[in-house]
């Protein structure tokens, strides 16, 4: 492997794994008022694109790093969609 690998793969797991506590706390209370839906959808999108630029590359720490970011971003937006509607009574 070379250096420059090593170096993309540390930087795809430090920039990933900063998803998982925001990811976590999301998951654990539903509380998504804190999140931007516009900020969200643009990073999900933009996290494709990188996903299709790494594949297209054949660059694995690049491919590796925004799956893992992909499937998490989603995840948030997903709940941000589907509690960040509040209904008035």
């Amino acid at each position: 492997m070379q250096s420059a690998d090593v170096i993309g793969f540390c930087a795809a797991f430090l920039t990933t794994a900063s998803f998982v506590p925001q990811a976590w706390l999301t998951f654990k209370t539903r509380d998504v008022s804190g999140i931007s839906l516009g900020m969200y959808s643009a990073f999900t999108v933009g996290v494709a694109l990188w996903l299709v630029y790494g594949l297209t590359l054949g660059a694995w720490p690049v491919v590796v790093a925004n799956t893992i970011t992909l499937v998490l971003a989603l995840s948030i937006l997903v709940m941000k969609l589907r509690y960040g509607r509040k209904t008035r009574s």
